[in-house]
């Protein structure tokens, strides 16, 4: 009898563990609540990948990071990255779980280009929603006889560093008008030097994505003066009309103070995406969280956070989470 009591003893504690180890592990529920509503795949804790600390996007994040955990009952935490590019490949990796970058990195992210070319098409993110503008500016000393795009043939132009965006964006605007790089005497150079070229005469031009004012243009107008190009209404459209993660967009008036008239140009987006393994619930939980508390996100971008425009560029699927929130807000 004692040896049957212990057999049956050491029965009852395997099957314990075996249930305890099934249903443990770090795929708990938002707030450690179990379920099918909340996804065998959602985190116990989400990390939201930003960017640099003296950028827009970790700021803005820790926001975020903050009204989720107070109203989605998760708790998230901003990281520091180094932004759009390594964001997504963070997401992929299940190193993060909601992530900023640019809607045309996004989307060369989704199709296996430019510079994610030897990564292959990533397939584990969803759009969230856009967020504010990130303009194109190409930018010119106020003394330049440069006024439009074309006038660019042949002139000392920087694209920005290699492989960044900015290099990609200066390409699909340039080949809007026929040019290529060859067609320029190019250079590739972040636009802090680009801003000191220009200063000291050693630059025709340069290509500038990022929301306006930017700092670098703001002080190159102090001490230089600058002029920043437009794109002619025709070649808006049909850089749009090839690439629709752009926007038509306008730099206002004094922006710069030399810059007294509007400019019309485009922009990308800056937006959110999240992993495409995260239930509906929690995506819903997360998207309500940010968009109903952009006035206290603690950050001056958020007043560019707008309902009517977050699905503006967006051009990859949208996660059904924050689809049903948004058609829940009368968003199309």
């Amino acid at each position: 009898m004692k040896k049957q009591s212990r057999l049956l003893s050491l029965a009852l504690l395997l099957t314990v563990s075996l249930v305890t180890a099934c249903g443990g592990g770090g795929n708990a529920a938002p707030g450690g609540q179990g379920g099918a509503a909340a996804g065998s795949n959602d985190p116990s804790q989400l990390i939201v990948a930003t960017g640099g600390t003296g950028g827009t996007y970790y700021p803005l994040g820790g926001g975020m990071a903050d009204h989720i955990t107070k109203n989605a009952g998760i708790t998230a935490t901003a990281q520091a990255t180094g932004a759009s590019a390594e964001n997504i490949r963070l997401l992929r990796d299940k190193k993060a779980d909601i992530a900023f970058t640019q809607n045309d990195i996004a989307e060369y992210a989704a199709k296996g280009t430019n510079m994610f070319e030897k990564d292959g098409k990533i397939e584990a993110f969803k759009a969230l929603g856009a967020l504010y503008d990130e303009t194109i500016q190409i930018v010119v000393s106020s003394d330049s006889n440069i006024k439009s795009v074309a006038d660019l043939k042949g002139k000392r132009v920087s694209v920005g560093a290699p492989g960044s965006g900015t290099e990609v964006n200066a390409q699909q605007i340039l080949e809007a008008y026929g040019l290529k790089f060859e067609d320029t005497q190019l250079q590739r150079l972040s636009f802090a030097d680009s801003a000191k070229a220009i200063q000291d005469g050693q630059l025709d031009a340069a290509f500038q994505t990022a929301g306006t004012p930017t700092a670098a243009i703001t002080e190159l107008a102090a001490t230089k003066g600058v002029k920043i190009i437009p794109i002619e209404a025709d070649k808006i459209d049909a850089i749009i009309a090839k690439y629709p993660f752009y926007v038509k967009t306008t730099v206002p008036a004094n922006t710069y103070q030399t810059v007294p008239e509007e400019v019309t140009t485009v922009s990308v987006k800056s937006m959110l995406v999240v992993r495409a393994d995260l239930s509906e619930d929690l995506v819903y939980k997360i998207t309500k969280a940010i968009f109903e508390n952009t006035d206290k996100l603690g950050h001056a971008k958020a007043k560019e956070i707008k309902m009517d425009s977050v699905l503006a560029g967006v051009s990859l699927p949208v996660h059904p989470g924050a689809k049903k929130f948004f058609d829940e807000k009368g968003v199309k």
